[in-house]
């Protein structure tokens, strides 16, 4: 009886450090939304339940090693155990006490997570090979930044242009697949202002790491200041700069292609190319003008620019006008 004691008291000890240590090293970023509430509750248990788990095998092993191990000298036989009845029982019912206790945890937490809210704001999200854009449809909005207003149920209805993608936001917690063909639906409630990141979890592409977007979640008032900002653009977008302005977001093509100079491993920068020359990965020289875009646009491995061979860019079923629009913002870029 004593070793029972002993063993048990150590167990709790050691199942209590490494509940406190698993906690102390910060395994979830922060919570940032309703649903992760629910999921970080399941996961505290879960915790738990690892611990004592891993304590319940380490320490009796650990013990028996220690205070049962073979004496300098000793050549008798150990006593011999055909088996305890009561133990293999016991063993066997409350694994499955304990699997149906999570079990039921889990539906809750499920639940709670995928409550729906009949006055949640609709946002469409479009994914494709490596970006995502984001539709506001009650103000006609769209935009490569996810924008969220906070304490307000966002529900994301979610395409896919060409494979599976997959949106996640580890502050929110909530993973969610997007599928070529079917509209896949993310509920989210943020909690905390502040700004976040979109990420791909699903191995997409040769650019699949690339693949991310801003998140902003602000106060509501910001958030609808926010969208007359926005709609104040697309109308003055009107003009053929501003519509292609807006093309190559819809389109994903700022996602790729830098705007601002910077230099991204997907694509050539838009800023001051137009008119420059850019050596091909054949060797050649070519300028870029309005037929070297054109071409690129609709036949994107028709000429490759060095560094960016095998180009990762599908074609594009423009019309004329749309590819002159968005030729013409590539011009104001300078």
């Amino acid at each position: 009886m004593r070793h029972f004691v002993i063993v048990g008291i150590l167990v709790v000890l050691l199942a209590s450090l490494t509940y406190i240590g698993l906690n102390a090293i910060g395994l979830m970023p922060v919570a940032a939304s309703a649903q992760a509430v629910p999921i970080d509750w399941l996961w505290n248990w879960q915790v738990v339940a690892m611990s004592f788990l891993f304590s319940l095998i380490v320490v009796p092993m650990g013990y028996s090693l220690i205070v049962f191990r073979r004496k300098k000298g000793d050549t008798t036989d150990a006593v011999h155990v055909e088996g305890n009845t009561n133990l293999e029982i016991a063993w066997t019912v409350l694994p499955l006490f304990l699997v149906m206790i999570f079990a039921y945890m889990g539906a809750y937490s499920l639940g709670e997570v995928m409550r729906v809210d009949p006055n949640a704001t609709v946002i469409k999200v479009k994914a494709r090979q490596f970006a995502w854009t984001f539709e506001y449809p009650d103000s006609g909005v769209v935009s490569t930044e996810l924008h969220l207003p906070i304490d307000k149920q966002v529900v994301l209805k979610m395409e896919s242009e060409d494979v599976i993608h997959s949106f996640w936001v580890p502050e929110f917690r909530v993973k969610q697949d997007v599928v070529p063909g079917r509209v896949t639906e993310y509920r989210i409630t943020p909690t905390l202002v502040g700004a976040f990141k979109v990420r791909c979890s699903e191995l997409c592409g040769t650019s699949h790491s690339y693949m991310e977007a801003p998140v902003v979640v602000s106060e509501t008032a910001n958030f609808d200041k926010w969208i007359v900002e926005q709609q104040a653009i697309a109308e003055a977008a009107k003009t053929p700069e501003g519509q292609g302005k807006l093309l190559s977001i819809s389109n994903g093509c700022v996602g790729c292609h830098s705007v601002t100079g910077t230099s991204l491993p997907t694509a050539p920068t838009w800023f001051g190319i137009y008119g420059s020359q850019v050596k091909l990965a054949d060797g050649s020289t070519v300028t870029v003008d309005d037929a070297f875009i054109s071409e690129s646009i609709l036949n994107p491995k028709a000429k490759e620019v060095e560094g960016y061979s095998p180009t990762i860019m599908p074609p594009y079923t423009l019309t004329d006008e749309e590819i002159a629009n968005i030729i013409a913002y590539i011009k104001t870029l300078k």
